[in-house]
Formats: structure tokens, sequence, C-alpha cells
């Protein structure tokens, strides 16, 4: 079992860092044990392996891995919490969002390195609501990944591997509630997995190599690269355009007045490279986000066999 004692130079807020990889409260590639600390499993270049890691103090992180990937998942450790990020770049210029800073010091941008894993749920929340996407995740994950490896204080699954994904009969993709479009992109995506993830891995900082590569793929726009660039690659600047929440979240906390979707993306121009951190940080602000009004989005009538 590898362990690492990590003193990064600079503080990072393991939590608050991570909650962005996890696919709803319940996701069972990813929790928060009572003790603060954050499981998480994947599938490494090397294998399967299970992450446990804590802050021992808000500049000292503590891990421990499982599984016959556990000596990569600790070597990307400081990748997976932001090392590459660069905050301190970030010139917030409204009071809410150098409010949001201040309080969020701890907060990085991750990079995860694994695309499919952010791809799928990526793909899952295209047309539904985000609810609904994360129960359709959990209920396929725990359906069709293996059992994570290690002693995690509750049960979970690895993400399905390519060949899983490829192998869900066309029931459970129904019994999960996931529409025939999205569908057929996962199926896409897990054909040319291997493909995607040596790019993703040999791509560096030049994150449009991935986001052209994705986009060649039918069913894949600009706001699911962006999903997937601000957790697989680490991203600051992925602007998820086209997002459901963004107009009316950018109205209320930032312009002070009522933008369409048109306006949104020319909006954001002013903090480049950090679209995506401004984002962030409003969305962990809960006085950022405007009152609710009128209806949610409708909800499919079959869903995971109810």
């Amino acid at each position: 079992m590898p362990e690492l004692d990590w003193q990064p130079d600079f503080e990072v807020d393991v939590q608050l860092t991570l909650s962005v990889l996890a696919v709803g409260a319940r996701d069972p590639c990813q929790r928060v044990a009572p003790d603060g600390s954050v499981w998480k499993a994947s599938l490494m270049e090397t294998g399967a392996a299970t992450l446990r890691v804590q802050n021992v103090t808000k500049d000292r992180v503590r891990a421990s891995a499982w599984g016959p990937g556990a000596d990569e998942a600790i070597m990307r450790l400081p990748e997976l919490l932001g090392a590459k990020d660069d905050p301190l770049s970030f010139k917030p210029d409204v009071p809410v969002l150098s409010e949001a800073a201040r309080r969020l010091r701890g907060l990085r941008i991750p990079r995860s390195g694994r695309l499919l894993e952010a791809l799928v749920p990526a793909v899952l929340h295209q047309k539904i609501s985000g609810r609904d996407a994360s129960a359709s995740w959990s209920w396929l994950v725990r359906r069709h990944g293996e059992r994570a490896p290690g002693p995690s204080p509750f049960p979970m699954s690895l993400p399905p591997s390519p060949k899983a994904w490829l192998a869900v009969p066309q029931w459970d993709w129904r019994r999960a509630g996931v529409e025939p479009s999205a569908v057929r992109t996962i199926r896409l995506a897990a054909s040319r997995a291997g493909s995607l993830e040596r790019i993703a891995a040999t791509s560096g900082a030049d994150h449009a190599v991935v986001y052209t590569a994705l986009t060649s793929l039918a069913g894949i726009g600009r706001w699911t690269c962006a999903e997937v660039g601000h957790r697989a690659l680490g991203d600051a600047d992925a602007l998820s355009v086209g997002d459901y929440n963004l107009p009316a979240l950018t109205s209320f906390a930032l312009a002070g007045r009522t933008l369409c979707d048109a306006e949104v993306e020319g909006f954001y121009e002013r903090w480049r490279p950090h679209r995506y951190r401004v984002t962030r940080l409003l969305e962990l602000t809960p006085s950022a986000w405007p009152p609710r009004r009128g209806p949610r989005m409708s909800r499919p009538e079959h869903r995971h066999g109810w």
C-alpha cells in the first residue's frame, strides 16, 4: 500500500478541490468519509486504484492507495490536487469574486487525467437535470463497474472500463433513463477511448488538441468539452458555454442585468484564462445564485426501474 505525506507550496482544500469530480452526492466512485477524507476509485493506466486523501493541515496532505494502479494514483496526486493550476494569476475585479477567492483560498482546479471517466457523466448531463444524470451514472456504475480495491468505509465501485461501457445492454440504458442519442455518443467515445486517453496524456497544456479530438465525435460539442476540460485536464479557462444555469447565474451575480445566451461568452472575456474559475467560485457562493422562480426542468417518466 503506497502512501504519501505531501507538503505543497500552496494551500489546498482537498474536499473542496475534489468535489467537482464527484457525480452527485452518492457517486459510488467518490465519497467523503466521516473523518473528512476523500475516497476516490479510478481506472488508472496501470490498473484499478482506490485513493484515500485528506488534509492534515491546510498546506499538508496525506494519501494512501490500494490496487494495481495504486503507485500511479499516488504519483499523480499533485496534479489531481491542482499542482499545475495557477490561481495567483487570477485578478478578481468585482467584490463577489474577491470575497469568494478569499473565502475559498484552498480551491484548486484538479487534473484527474482520466478522460473517459469525465466524459461519460458529461454526456449524461447534456439533456437532463443534474439530479437525474447523477442517478443514471450511479445506477450504471453500480451495475457495470467492478468493486473498487481497498478498505473504504462504504461500498465503492470503479468506473466501467471502455469494454464494459460497450457491453451495457440496451435495456439497462433504458432502465437508467439514458436517451438513445447519449447512448450512441458514449459507445462511440468508449470505442475510441484508447486514442483519446493517449492524446490527453501527451497534450500537456495544449488543451485545444484534446478538444479537437473530442468534437470530432458525433454528439460532443463545446459544453461537453468544457465539462471534461476542467475535470480531466485541469483547464481553468474551460467555460461551459450553453450551460442551463450560466446565463441566470452570470446575470444575477456579475452583470447586474439580464444577459441573453448570446451575450454570456463575450461577457467572460475579461477573465481569460480563468473563465471556469470564475464560474466555480460563483457556484460555491450561495449568495451569487438568483432566487428560484418558475418550474424546474421536467423529468423523464422511466428511470432506474422505478
